[in-house]
């Protein structure tokens, strides 16, 4: 057997983000997934939706003279659902050169773990007989390019094209056959490659090893032109072809049937939201099922898109993409589950949660399916919201106390490295965030109430004074009365905080720090008063704000000011000004800078405000619906300047970035049920009766190492925390004198001590350490607060 040459092939890479349909089996027998973009199969996923296997499959088409077509490339695409209700898609593919055209049904089989087409090839007349069609599998099994093994085989009569990688194993065949197969290395010894050249596959390869590879077989037309193709995996190469001859001999009409079928028995267990949707509720449905698509049939989390952001310039380095899970997108996941009257979802989503938590009560920045983190940075936000949708789950029935010591984890690790947090959640910059403290708070609020519940009481009221502490001073952290974005609009939240008011003399501007930020040459610092972003509307949505506070309607003037960007359906926005997490200005790949597109999700967050607000939320449902694609998938970003057709960027439609997201199409789904209800779907009625409507505050100061205060005013209780059992040593006169206070325990793994308003004077300094009595051990150093 001749060796294929070029190994290990060119660097891999993987597809277009821009996904036109996914799809698989309403079932959890079934743990296959597929993506559609620019008219063929990409990535399909087995056996958990974290793990892609394949970079396309699509086919080739020659005359064997004169030309060669890539079928992506080389002819022009229109998808259409088989049935409204089941990601079932049927695309049509026409020649630019008017030669043929293919037509494609697409679905997987609901009792195997098998992508499954039926396939018409339909030449022109006039050269039917000359033109040649080659399917073309390209693996990348368990989400990498390089180290893939393959072979062409026959087995019981029947052409197979194999690839393999460790457990995981694909196996691609054709009802009609194949004349001629090879393998070989991408870019040197593949049939890709060699049709190109050549127009015929005159050379051929049986197998591959360990490179980046390219399966490559003549589709045997002397019958029929029309015919089924099947991609079964399995934990071997046998079990793929045995997973295959099964799905082969049930035949595609039965398997497209109880696919559909499945599809649509969802759909009717679903809360009716298309009366508040602007289209009869042809994208609520798709959206319900895409969302449910992205489930795991195995670990029951959501990830984030089955899609890699600007795929085409990413390599085996980056395979993650967005096939994690991040629990801020899980959560928004879960409250949509729980908003179109899928309950099981969440509970399944919570146990998720659960089993993922780590020691410490965090969880990670993202993550696989079984836990592992990728990303190491922290977002409290990530900690607080699955807080959340336990107590909105317990308060609904649909669990009980079971979850309570996974909440009461998480508040432990709140109390400690709270409201400070490590990245907002555009996962970017450290300091104080309008959105995560509203996260933050609405988390302790909820676990105090469950604290109550079980009797700790103890526990409850620190939880609830931290709460309300931190819900008193989100204006002295996060809002500016500068004049940064112009004399005509002063005052506003600010997106992002690094330095504390509490670290700085009282005459200093809150908005001078300088920012920098992450996806913009370093060479151009902002002041942290002229970035905003759309994020602080969280303070509204939980219900720390009325949607008439000033504060809010201030910020909110600006934000459509300057964020807005208005499109033929509707109007959409920026995460923040000065973004550059996007496509270049010439449309090329994000690469670590470029501009930041409109996001539809913003204008979910938008519209679902002014439901709050009793305003007009109709034209933010239309303008979701504008900006989703053909096949109903809501994008990331939008792009928002003139058409790059050889980029695929069109004015007002998605970008290279991720392709459904999930959060987008959850924002969607919560803004038509409370659009429905005439009631935000996100309000925590703890927190709204709380802050909102009774407008609950608390005077104080704290010091704590994570957040450690210089000054504090006189009229303010004064709390000394610590995370260890201690004796706080003090002085209010430079140390002529020495007071000594044990610091009381709060059940929560926090011990502290208040001094009272009144308990200095003004132009006092405290100075104070710490002794641990039961190590016998002082701190070592001494600290300083100014009472002004």
């Amino acid at each position: 057997m001749r060796e294929p040459f070029g190994k290990p092939g060119l660097a891999p890479n993987w597809s277009r983000a821009s996904k036109h349909g996914v799809g698989t089996a309403c079932n959890p027998a079934s743990r296959v997934w597929f993506t559609m973009a620019d008219g063929v199969v990409t990535e399909v996923f087995y056996p958990t939706v974290d793990t892609a296997n394949t970079k396309d499959v699509q086919f080739l088409i020659t005359d064997g003279k004169t030309f060669f077509n890539e079928e992506k490339k080389d002819t022009l695409h229109a998808i259409e659902y088989i049935d409204p209700g089941a990601l079932a898609f049927r695309v049509t593919n026409t020649a630019k050169n008017s030669k043929y055209r293919i037509v494609k049904s697409i679905v997987t089989d609901p009792g195997g773990q098998s992508l499954v087409m039926k396939v018409s090839f339909e030449p022109h007349e006039s050269i039917a007989g000359d033109l040649k069609l080659f399917i073309l599998f390209a693996p990348h099994i368990k989400n990498m390019g390089y180290a893939n093994s393959g072979r062409v085989l026959n087995y019981r009569g029947r052409d197979f094209l194999v690839a393999w990688r460790d457990d995981i194993a694909g196996a691609l065949t054709a009802d009609v056959g194949f004349l001629r197969s090879s393998v070989g290395y991408s870019g040197f010894s593949d049939g890709w490659d060699e049709l190109r050249g050549h127009f015929s596959l005159n050379r051929t390869f049986e197998g591959a090893g360990d490179g980046n590879i390219a399966l490559v077989a003549e589709i045997d037309l002397s019958k029929k032109r029309e015919f089924t193709l099947c991609l079964s995996f399995s934990s071997s190469e046998t079990g793929a072809i045995m997973e295959a001859l099964k799905t082969m001999e049930r035949g595609y009409a039965s398997i497209e049937e109880e696919y559909i079928k499945g599809w649509r028995g969802y759909l009717a267990g679903l809360k009716d939201l298309s009366g508040a949707s602007g289209d009869g509720g042809a994208l609520y449905r798709k959206s319900a099922m895409v969302l449910k698509a992205h489930e795991d049939k195995t670990h029951g989390g959501v990830i984030a898109s089955l899609s890699i952001p600007w795929g085409e310039a990413k390599g085996d380095g980056e395979s993650a993409g967005y096939h994690l899970v991040w629990p801020r997108d899980l959560v928004n996941a879960a409250f949509a589950f729980m908003a179109m009257g899928d309950m099981a979802a969440p509970v399944r989503i919570l146990a998720f949660l659960a089993g993922t938590q780590r020691g410490d009560g965090s969880w990670p920045q993202n993550m696989w399916l079984d836990g592992r983190p990728y990303w190491t940075g922290v977002q409290i936000d990530e900690v607080a919201l699955p807080v959340v949708l336990a107590w909105r789950l317990k308060k609904m029935g649909a669990v009980g106390d079971e979850y309570y010591l996974m909440c009461k984890k998480a508040a432990v690790y709140l109390l400690s490295e709270g409201p400070i947090t490590e990245q907002d959640r555009w996962e970017e910059h450290s300091g104080f965030s309008p959105s995560t403290l509203a996260a933050e708070v609405s988390a302790l609020v909820c676990a105090a109430s469950w604290a109550q519940e079980v009797g700790e009481e103890r526990e409850a009221g620190y939880m609830l004074e931290t709460a309300d502490y931190w819900a008193s001073r989100v204006e002295d952290w996060t809002f500016s009365d500068c004049d940064c974005l112009g004399e005509a609009m002063p005052g506003h939240y600010m997106r992002i905080v690094s330095e504390p008011r509490d670290n700085l003399p009282p005459a200093e501007s809150l908005c001078h720090a300088e920012v920098f930020l992450k996806n913009v040459p370093a060479d151009a610092p902002h002041h942290q008063g002229e970035i905003i972003d759309v994020s602080f509307l969280s303070l509204v949505r939980y219900g720390l704000r009325s949607p008439a506070d000033p504060h809010v309607t201030g910020t909110l003037r600006l934000v459509d000011a300057m964020l807005k960007k208005d499109f033929p359906y509707g109007p959409l926005f920026h995460r923040y000004n000065n973004d550059g997490y996007g496509e270049k200005p010439d449309g090329s790949a994000f690469d670590g800078s470029g501009i930041g597109r409109p996001w539809p999700l913003l204008t979910g967050e938008r519209g679902l405000y002014e439901v709050m607000a009793g305003g007009n939320y109709a034209r933010y449902i239309k303008a979701i619906e504008g900006s989703a694609n053909e096949g109903g998938m809501i994008p990331e970003q939008v792009w928002d300047a003139d058409d790059i057709e050889g980029r695929g960027l069109y004015y007002g439609k998605g970008t290279g970035a991720a392709t459904p997201l999930m959060w987008a199409h959850a924002e969607y789904i919560k803004l038509l049920r409370s659009a429905s209800d005439a009631s935000g779907c996100d309000l925590i009625p703890e927190v709204n009766e709380r802050y909102s409507l009774k407008g609950r505050t608390l005077d104080i100061s704290a010091w704590k190492r994570n957040k450690p205060i210089r000054w504090t005013l006189s009229n303010y209780t004064l709390r000394i925390v610590e995370h260890e059992s201690a004796t706080l040593v003090w002085s209010a006169d430079d140390w002529k004198t020495k007071n000594e206070t044990r610091l009381a325990p709060t059940g929560l793994g926090v011990f502290y001590t208040d001094f009272k308003p009144g308990a200095f004077g003004p132009g006092t300094t405290l100075a104070f350490t710490f002794h641990y009595p039961e190590e016998e051990r002082w701190e070592g150093k001494n600290h300083e607060i100014n009472i002004v």
